[in-house]
């Protein structure tokens, strides 16, 4: 309680520079210390109960509000309350020495001290350090309150602020694990194998390059769902279809909370109703899409987004965090157990559990988007990842890929003292032999690692693992249920978890456009290396199934990841936004991928490029290179002549370029043989792409489309998007490989009242969405697909005639060497068998 206390302190201290610069009335932002111990800058918060929640923690109000906020008051009244808040804070929160005092004069132990004298020979584990915390946190709670009169709780806090005290010591005595708690059934529920059949099964590390047998089973039977949805899709007939000609095409979306939860429900909305979800093979998710699969492959969607649409609408108006609501969630019934359930069983299973920030996050956010409105229907199935294959054990729906990252920050200095390596460019190099970033998939069958070449199943996600084998938590066997959907969620989203570099990212246009700013920011940014190596937040914490597997994974294995029980998870957005790497993997074989990015930063990021760099070490054949935003720093000279050997309206017109391309590049040169310099000013047309992206040619859908020949440069020249003119024939080349359609989250004149570069309400921070809201995004994200659902359509029709025609000449020719072979052998073409000579 130690760092808990000192927090407190942090907290009463920026409530007096708060109150001060209210006083003075001379800043616009202010300081609202939070639970964890960090401060977020904010607009002014209204003092009224009404006024109290509706926006996100980190969205600023709007002007009207402001003006009719705290401007309005009097000084006296700021000086009345700021004084009588300060007194509150000191009060709740007083120094230990205070604290023990008080209770002492009131008659009464301390808490910490009776707990010390009364379990000496206490469990060292992480639920008895929990329960005793959190006995200890609603034992000072109740004493504090009582200590303030009613009159003073009116002038400050609002009116819910009553009953707090009376529901944490409520949800306190639900997690006692005392005979009759809710904390007492969830644990004997958790040796139940009628309710859990998976703690009756032993799992073990799968080290392979290759799906699991499941996945292999889900592709052959989609198969034919998708055979009949193409002929559908493409006005043909089915019979005339042949399921090898059949594209596997692939969703994804980006993150982006709540915005790309919404946004990405529209435009799977509208795919759905042209008919092309139904071809769909995989869907992948980062942050807010996750949540959406969630959603979609449960009983609340029932498949179908527009109902998606209702329940979104019905819960999300109100803050996942606001107080009397989350408390409610957590304390009643029926929505308390399936929540608590996944807090009680990680930390009662696991002595070395950790059960932090992100794990509330995601309780929390399970118990607004996980819980149907009127909470009654709630159902338990939803809440297990792994009772998602009902939903696509047939194949009757895409197979939803989650994913997440693990951030690997190698111990230089301790891996240069075990080499005796004095060089700090060797230690460099140590440290470059250490992944940053792996990304971890979950699908319904198995969690795994590409990176690792290795993975467990669903169902055992939660247990410990040692040489690659699960630990029972007890002599008896009893193996642990099922890690829960709601800890799930929070690791899918976690981005408050990012790095200091992340952070500084988003306040670095700010901090630039200050003036005399400029040499701060690029003292701070010369920091980056180190910015990058720090999370205030710390991630969510699971059992690492790889411990002690020293020697039995794939050379690219982090050698770090041997020797710790547990890793580390956050969202997978401090990686790449859109989750693209697990359907490259080998064996999916994805032909279409169509990408939805409702980033925030759809244009200055270019996610789609980030993408490359894994192609190339992964040595995937056919990924489109280059792909993307245009870039502001190419220069004209760049631009135009890495296009023009990339691109042509025929094969041989492609060949005449490149070769032109390649003695342009020697006329260029300077008199050392060196390419001349070129200006970096961009283009006026790279200019307008950017500023004007319905404009051009990376509008509401761009098409590229990959190679799977090899290429002479290095690098490759980039790929140019697809114009209505070359995509029939490019796409048809027996040579094409990956086909990338990317459809951003941009403005659209046929939705007025939604922008997602100014509507406030689209911040990634913001958590909540009026039914208005929701409605004006899920409308602008199907009018974008209606811009470009023909051509959409048209390049699924390309592919799946090229892979047509290659079956095609490939049964021809194996048709042909057969007969020839006959014929070599004297079998074909006998006299009396139709020849001349008969």
């Amino acid at each position: 309680m130690g760092s808990f206390r000192r927090s407190q302190k942090l907290l009463a201290s920026c409530y007096v520079k708060r109150i001060s610069r209210l006083v003075q009335r001379t800043s616009r932002f202010t300081l609202v210390p939070i639970r964890s111990g960090a401060s977020k800058l904010v607009g002014r918060s209204s003092w009224s109960h009404q006024n109290q929640f509706p926006r996100g923690f980190f969205t600023f109000r709007s002007r009207q509000q402001r003006e009719t906020g705290f401007g309005k008051r009097s000084l006296t009244q700021v000086a009345l309350f700021g004084s009588l808040g300060g007194l509150l804070i000191y009060t709740l929160y007083p120094g230990d020495e205070l604290r023990r005092a008080r209770l002492v004069r009131q008659g009464k132990k301390d808490p910490s001290c009776e707990n010390d004298e009364s379990q000496p020979q206490s469990e060292d584990n992480a639920w008895s350090s929990f329960a005793s915390q959190f006995e200890h946190f609603s034992n000072v709670t109740d004493i504090e309150w009582s200590t303030l009169s009613d009159r003073l709780v009116d002038l400050i806090l609002p009116e819910w602020s009553r009953t707090l005290p009376s529901q944490i010591r409520k949800l306190q005595r639900e997690l006692s694990i005392k005979d009759g708690s809710l904390a007492n059934d969830i644990w004997h529920e958790a040796h139940d194998p009628f309710i859990h059949p998976e703690i009756q099964y032993s799992a073990k590390v799968r080290v392979s390059d290759e799906l699991c047998d499941e996945e292999k089973e889900f592709l052959a039977r989609r198969k034919k769902i998708a055979t009949a949805a193409l002929a559908r899709y493409l006005g043909l007939k089915e019979k005339d279809v042949n399921p090898d000609d059949v594209p596997t095409i692939a969703v994804c979306g980006s993150g982006g909370g709540l915005r790309a939860l919404v946004a990405g429900t529209g435009s799977l909305l509208a795919t759905q109703e042209d008919g092309l979800f139904d071809c769909v093979t995989y869907t992948s998710g980062v942050s807010g899409s996750c949540w959406l699969q969630s959603l979609y492959n449960s009983s609340l969607s029932n498949h179908h987004f527009d109902n998606i649409v209702d329940h979104l609408k019905s819960r999300i108006g109100i803050h996942f965090a606001y107080p009397p609501v989350a408390f409610a969630s957590v304390t009643s019934s029926p929505t308390s157990k399936l929540l608590l359930s996944s807090l009680v069983e990680k930390l009662k299973g696991d002595p070395k559990a950790d059960f932090g920030l992100v794990d509330v996050y995601g309780i929390l956010l399970a118990a607004r988007l996980l819980v149907p409105r009127g909470e009654l229907g709630i159902n338990e199935r939803d809440f297990k990842l792994s009772n998602q294959r009902q939903y696509i054990k047939y194949g009757q729906n895409p197979m939803p890929i989650y994913t997440a990252v693990r951030h690997e920050i190698p111990d230089i200095a301790g891996q240069v003292s075990k080499a005796g390596v004095a060089s700090s460019e060797q230690a460099k190099e140590i440290a470059k032999k250490e992944a940053w970033f792996q990304w971890f998939e979950f699908t319904p069958y198995e969690f795994f690692c590409e990176e690792f070449n290795a993975g467990i199943p669903t169902w055992s996600l939660g247990r410990r693992f040692n040489n690659g084998e699960d630990v029972p938590p007890e002599s008896n066997g009893f193996h642990l249920p099922e890690l829960r959907m709601p800890i799930m969620m929070g690791i899918f989203g976690s981005a408050f978890c990012a790095t200091l570099s992340h952070y500084y990212r988003e306040i670095r246009p700010i901090v630039k456009s200050l003036t005399g700013f400029s040499a701060i920011d690029e003292m701070i940014y010369g920091y980056n290396e180190d910015l990058v190596k720090v999370h205030p937040i710390d991630p969510a914490q699971i059992p690492n199934f790889t411990y002690n597997m020293e020697e039995k994974l794939r050379f690219t294995t982090p050698t770090t990841i041997y020797n710790n029980e547990y890793i580390q998870l956050m969202d997978a957005g401090m990686s790449n936004n859109l989750p693209i790497y697990p359907l490259l993997r080998p064996g999916r074989d994805v032909d279409i991928i169509v990408a939805f990015d409702a980033s925030a930063d759809v244009k200055t990021d270019n996610w789609l490029s980030v993408a490359d760099g894994y192609a190339r070490q992964r040595g995937i054949k056919g990924w489109p290179i280059g792909v993307g935003w245009p870039k502001e720093t190419d220069s004209a000279q760049k631009i135009e002549q890495q296009l023009e050997s990339a691109q042509a309206k025929s094969k041989a017109d492609a060949e005449s370029q490149l070769h032109r391309a390649q003695q342009d590049q020697g006329t260029h040169a300077d008199k050392n043989g060196k390419p001349a310099r070129t200006t970096s000013e961009p283009t006026a047309k790279a200019k307008h792409d950017i500023s004007h992206p319905e404009d051009s040619d990376l509008g509401y859908c761009t098409i590229w489309v990959g190679t799977t020949e090899e290429r002479s440069s290095e690098p490759p020249p980039p790929m140019k998007a697809l114009t209505d003119d070359t995509l029939a024939w490019q796409l048809t080349e027996p040579s094409a490989g990956i086909t990338v359609v990317y459809l951003p989250l941009l403005a659209n004149p046929k939705v007025e009242g939604v922008n997602p570069a100014v509507s406030d309400y689209l911040s990634t921070w913001n958590f909540v969405y009026t039914p208005e809201q929701v409605d004006k995004v899920v409308a602008l994200a199907r009018a974008n697909f209606d811009e470009g659902k023909d051509q959409v359509r048209r390049c699924v029709r390309a592919v799946y005639e090229r892979k047509k025609k290659m079956r095609e000449d490939h049964e021809a020719a194996v048709k042909k060497e057969l007969y020839r072979r006959l014929v070599r052998l004297g079998i074909a073409d006998k006299l009396g068998e139709g020849d001349h000579f008969s």
